[in-house]
């Protein structure tokens, strides 16, 4: 699998019809977590943006994730292929209760 970045900019003004679709935009990235095709996802404090990390086989497979995103009709983004991407998750062991 290749990794991703995607950098998406929201709109300035959220329209009414914008705010009724995060409910749906957090359950389908939450879906996507569980499959493991999105690995990360962070908003900007002033919600101007969003970053997501995708853990797919090709640039075009995590751009189809993102036009399949319940807010994709307000959205602008950019793709990047990363060479890697380390997070304290990468770096503690798993916990094991056996």
């Amino acid at each position: 699998m290749q990794q991703y970045l995607a950098e998406i900019t929201l709109p300035v003004h959220a329209t009414k019809d914008y705010l009724e679709l995060i409910p749906q935009q957090r359950s389908f990235v939450e879906s996507m977590f569980k499959c493991g095709l999105i690995t990360s996802y962070a908003l900007a404090l002033d919600r101007s943006k969003i970053w997501v990390t995708f853990a797919t086989p090709t640039m075009e497979e995590a751009e189809a994730i993102i036009r399949k995103f319940p807010l994709s009709d307000y959205i602008t983004y950019s793709i990047h292929e990363l060479a890697f991407r380390n997070s304290i998750s990468n770096l503690m062991p798993a916990v094991s209760l056996n």
